[in-house]
């Protein structure tokens, strides 16, 4: 039992010992989440708020506060003060410091993981890029917050299943067949790679405004691919495979997987038993010649589901993906990652499908991000004002590079080391703040080795693998754990002991920037420490224990940087 969850359980004895009779008050499991650790150190190691018993009690906070510490009857706890409505708990530090670092000795690596997923499966769709488009700095976002929380999921005992839901279908596909048969060539765009087929669909683009009977070429090939005709297909498969292949280059630099590449093309054949159910239940209503379903009762928008000429849009093919989905992972959460301007879409798909009489509608989830600019400007594909993520990764990296060529010319494989510092920098950036902020993507903050930044945290991994080799051999010493019982210890130890918490409450909120806070504040108090303290100097059995806490420091952010997706060197 950890030591927040031994104070939840001791204050819930305290209350039903004072007021054993009083209905409405917290237990064990809530007074756990309503534990909090004071701002001032001095004030205590953990707090628990009196106003949630206020109502119930029909008592001031300050005056439950009072009644609990003068019911305190347990030493498991130093001592217990009663501060305006908090009832403030201080700790025995030597006994925190051993609980602590006997868990992590026992944890290891897994310190911070759970079972509390084991049964349960999460869909995760996100990075979902589009078919014949490079990848770009908007896409960092979807494919990095989505391959965090897998990683959370997976980390805490949940079934995972990452979904690229590529943008494989739609008229654009037809016009750019067009393009290329008008005026393309196999050699030109083999060699021209996405890039070229952009240009293809650019020109189209022009050259219909002076054609417009162009629009009908490109409607005819789409056609062509919904028919399943063999030149099409084979054309639009070869530009699909292109993309794929261009898009992997970027997932390897960024470490990213995924479990299933079915995009919108592989719901098509699957939409016509959407449209059906939803006639036989009496959804479907005729406006302005589509089909819509009618959500004006919830205050939105009618959603769109066949076009005047029958054809299927997003709408109908995400509620294909959501049965497929269900019927086939059964699924417990299906987290969408995409963009907050799709918000609308989402809520209108999911309503859809409890209109529809699904249970699980309720399990799907839209998390949502903000936009991201570059050094200030906002990035606009059509004002050709784009920063594509394979050359952003690969600035990042040189750039990196060129510090540590600076700070440490003599570094061993220098290239590895700045291609995690460069990639990392730029996922830290990314993953540093509430993900539904607009981030302003800026080199000198990027790559700052000395403020909150991938590189900060990175180095203090670093610092601590150097201090662990330096470190003489103490298998046979006990540690000394009251030589943790300084204040910058106990606030690192709190750090710490709080991770796994970090790493539940991410999983509960979609929020991987709750890890990289965590990781960021625990390296910032073991700087605090190692710059206090001599860490090696001094008596063995202290000199083991603090050596231990710096192999706790250690593994804690390791382990943090591996959940959203960065490296930790282990000399920089």
């Amino acid at each position: 039992m950890d030591t927040m969850t031994r104070i939840a359980a001791l204050t819930a004895e305290c209350i039903r010992s004072i007021w054993p009779d009083q209905e409405g008050l917290p237990d064990a499991a809530e007074l756990r989440g309503l534990l909090a650790v004071p701002p001032d150190p001095t004030l205590g190691d953990y707090a628990f708020p009196c106003f949630r018993m206020a109502k119930p009690l029909r008592t001031a906070p300050p005056k439950i506060a009072q009644a609990l510490c003068a019911g305190w009857t347990r030493t498991d706890v130093a001592s217990v003060e009663p501060v305006n409505g908090y009832m403030n708990f201080f700790l025995n530090r030597a006994n925190f410091a051993a609980e602590i670092m006997e868990t992590l000795e026992r944890e290891k690596d897994r310190f911070g993981s759970s079972d509390i997923g084991c049964g349960k499966t999460v869909c995760l769709d996100y990075s979902s890029i589009n078919i014949a488009k490079r990848f770009h700095i908007g896409h960092l976002s979807t494919t990095m917050i989505g391959h965090s929380l897998k990683r959370i999921y997976d980390f805490l005992g949940y079934t995972t299943v990452g979904i690229n839901h590529l943008g494989d279908w739609g008229t654009q596909f037809g016009k750019m067949i067009c393009a290329y048969k008008l005026w393309g060539s196999k050699e030109a765009v083999e060699q021209g790679g996405v890039d070229a087929l952009t240009a293809l669909y650019v020109r189209f683009h022009e050259e219909a405004e002076k054609d417009p009977s162009l629009e009908d070429q490109g409607r005819a090939w789409f056609k062509k691919i919904e028919e399943g005709d063999e030149e099409a297909l084979s054309i639009f498969t070869w530009f699909k495979d292109m993309t794929l292949r261009d898009a992997a280059r970027v997932y390897d630099l960024l470490g990213v997987t995924f479990d299933s590449y079915a995009g919108e093309s592989f719901y098509v054949d699957k939409t016509d038993r959407v449209v059906q159910e939803l006639r036989d239940k009496g959804l479907l209503t005729r406006s302005e010649g589509a089909w819509v379903v009618d959500l004006s009762e919830d205050n939105m928008p009618p959603c769109l589901i066949l076009k005047k000429d029958g054809a299927t849009i997003y709408a109908t093919r995400d509620l294909a993906a959501a049965i497929y989905r269900q019927e086939t992972y059964h699924f417990d959460k299906c987290l969408y990652v995409v963009a907050y301007q799709q918000d609308l879409h989402f809520r209108q798909v999911f309503r859809v499908l409890e209109k529809m009489g699904y249970p699980w509608a309720k399990d799907c989830v839209h998390v949502s991000f903000g936009m991201v600019s570059f050094e200030g400007e906002a990035l606009s594909t059509r004002k050709g004002n784009v920063v594509y993520l394979d050359d952003l990764l690969s600035q990042a990296v040189e750039k990196a590079l060129g510090i540590i060529q600076e700070k440490s010319p003599d570094l061993e494989d220098k290239e590895t080391v700045a291609r995690q510092v460069g990639i990392g920098a730029v996922i830290y950036t990314d993953l540093s703040n509430n993900r539904i902020k607009d981030i302003d993507f800026r080199w000198d903050r990027a790559l700052n080795f000395d403020g909150e930044s991938g590189p900060y945290v990175q180095y203090t991994h670093a610092r601590c693998c150097s201090v662990m080799r330096k470190a003489p051999d103490f298998s046979g010493v006990a540690p000394d754990w009251s030589a943790l019982t300084d204040d910058e210890a106990q606030t690192l130890l709190r750090l710490i002991s709080r991770f796994p918490d970090v790493v539940r409450e991410a999983a509960e909120k979609f929020e991987p920037s709750m890890i990289t806070r965590a990781v960021t504040d625990i390296a910032q108090a073991y700087n605090k420490y190692y710059y206090e303290h001599r860490i090696l100097d001094g008596e063995p059995a202290g000199a083991a224990a603090r050596v231990a806490l710096t192999d706790a420091a250690r593994q804690v952010i390791r382990t943090g940087l591996w959940l959203i997706g960065v490296e930790a060197p282990e000399r920089m």
